[in-house]
């Protein structure tokens, strides 16, 4: 029997976040469903709200979820009710990059992320006065009081950490993270550049410290969010407008950094970074840019001579069952404070703290769901 949840429905491009009472169908085989206690706003979001993935409206986005497991379907052996979870992105579990270790670069990524979630017959795991909502953004849509999941992206967590700001740990902070980590692999004695100061780059540069680089460079036009930076462990900060930037960093590490990694999807910005390359230097970037047709212009020449390498990195190439609580174990020995990042909201005030967000006056919104009232339907639901 489909329980009647509430949720944050998005109705047309740049629309509001309006809460609706919404259908959530019963889980199936190897299926979960969570009660949502935090879910962490992403530009990623944001930019489905926009239209950038080309999903169908109305939709229900969010993709930060945390909260208890309160049902679980047929087969389901690594969770049961009551427990804490973290939720991330959906995989298959059976392609060849799945079986590799490499789910965020699974061949069904796009399908189980950012497909909308609608089946053959055109059935939705939500709907709303009885028609199908675009749904299973990240395999979960979590702006909603209750979240439906496959059990690959379920992470179960201990209860020591509060439940509900654990969220971004299943995506934005995990890329960040993760690219230091895992793509990148920096290493003790090396030097980073990071450029863009939000929530991947700030777990970016957490990471850095955590791996003991000896130059962790950040550039941002947004002076709050570097002195953010230098208080996570940046040894230098730049303004983007205090002049070219490889100028600046080459004033700061004169042969050029190790690394850098791009968060702002900005192609201009990306090949600056090209140039603060130090010879087998690489470039790693996560950011989406507004234009899903941009192109990288990269010196051929230069780029051969110097050994350089660029990578793109799709979820910090981590398996969240194992980096999820690897990073809230650093955080509990006070080496990954990722709580400092994070302003939270209650849910019901979704549309302020995303303009918070956009403005810069918290690096993570994390939404606190509070038992609001959902918008009146049109037949009084």
């Amino acid at each position: 029997m489909p329980r009647t949840i509430t949720a944050a429905v998005i109705t047309e491009p740049g629309g509001q976040f309006i809460t609706h009472h919404v259908e959530l169908v019963d889980p199936g085989p190897d299926e979960v469903v969570v009660e949502i206690r935090g879910v962490g706003v992403c530009h990623t979001d944001i930019a489905a709200r926009d239209g950038l993935f080309g999903l169908s409206y109305p939709m229900v986005l969010g993709h930060e979820g945390s909260g208890v497991v309160v049902e679980v379907g047929v087969g389901v052996t690594t969770v049961q009710p009551g427990d804490h979870v973290a939720l991330s992105f959906a995989s298959c579990g059976k392609c060849g990059p799945c079986d590799d270790g490499h789910s965020a670069y699974c061949l069904e990524f796009a399908a189980r992320n950012y497909g909308g979630g609608l089946e053959a017959d055109g059935t939705s795991s939500i709907s709303l006065r009885g028609a199908p909502v675009t749904a299973a953004f990240f395999g979960q849509s979590s702006f909603a009081s209750h979240a439906l999941v496959s059990e690959r992206n379920v992470v179960k967590v201990d209860g020591d950490v509060p439940v509900e700001l654990i969220g971004p740990l299943g995506c934005g902070i995990q890329t960040g993270a993760g690219a230091v980590f895992n793509s990148l692999d920096c290493t003790e004695g090396e030097s980073l550049l990071v450029l863009g100061a939000g929530p991947v780059g700030l777990s970016a540069v957490m990471a850095a410290k955590v791996r003991g680089c000896e130059s962790i460079i950040v550039s941002d036009p947004d002076r709050r969010r570097r002195t953010l930076a230098a208080d996570l462990g940046a040894t230098a900060t730049l303004d983007p407008g205090d002049g070219p930037l490889v100028d600046q960093v080459h004033a700061a590490v004169p042969a050029g950094v190790d690394y850098a990694f791009d968060t702002t999807g900005l192609p201009a910005v990306m090949a600056e970074a090209v140039g603060a390359l130090a010879p087998l230097g690489t470039l790693g970037f996560v950011g989406v840019p507004h234009d899903m047709a941009a192109t990288l212009a990269l010196p051929l020449v230069p780029a051969m001579v110097a050994g350089l390498t660029v990578r793109g990195i799709t979820e910090g190439d981590s398996d969240p069952r194992t980096f999820i609580p690897y990073l809230l174990d650093l955080y509990r020995a006070g080496r990954f404070p990722f709580d400092r990042l994070v302003g939270t909201f209650p849910f019901a005030d979704i549309e302020a703290a995303v303009q918070a967000q956009l403005r810069g006056e918290v690096a993570k919104v994390v939404l606190i769901q509070d038992g609001a009232d959902p918008t009146p339907d049109s037949n009084g639901e």
